[in-house]
C-alpha cells in the first residue's frame, strides 16, 4: 500500500527543527497518529528515516524505553509541537546499521 505522504523535504525541515530544538512532533503513521521524540535524522539507501521514542507507547519500565525507526515517506501530517523533551538517557548518537548516514542528531 503507497502513502500519501507530504514532500519529504518538508518533513526533514519539521524533524530538524524538532530535534534542534528538542519538541515533540506529532504524525501519522500506518493510520494513528503517534506523539514522536525524535532523536536523529538519518539516510539509509538514499531514504530518510528518523530515529524517534513513541511517547504514546506503554512501556514496562523506564529503563525499557527506546528509540524505533520510521521512514519519513510513511509518515503523514507531520507537525512540530510547542512541547519539548527530554532525550532518553541511554541515547549514545549511534546510527542503527553502519552504512546508515548522520543528517543531523541530537548531542549526546
Amino acid at each position: 500500500m503507497q502513502h500519501t505522504a507530504e514532500p519529504e523535504v518538508k518533513a526533514e525541515r519539521k524533524f530538524i527543527e524538532a530535534i534542534a530544538l528538542k519538541r515533540l512532533v506529532v504524525a501519522e503513521y500506518n493510520g494513528s497518529q503517534m506523539h514522536l521524540a525524535p532523536h536523529q535524522l538519518f539516510a539509509r539507501h538514499g531514504d530518510l528515516f528518523v530515529s524517534a521514542l513513541n511517547t504514546g507507547k506503554s512501556w514496562r519500565s523506564d529503563d525499557e524505553r527506546r528509540l524505533g525507526n520510521f521512514k519519513l515517506q510513511g509518515l503523514s501530517n507531520v507537525a512540530l509541537t510547542e512541547n519539548p523533551f527530554e532525550p532518553l538517557q541511554n541515547y549514545d548518537g549511534q546510527l542503527p546499521r553502519q552504512s546508515d548516514e548522520q543528517i543531523f542528531a541530537i548531542s549526546a
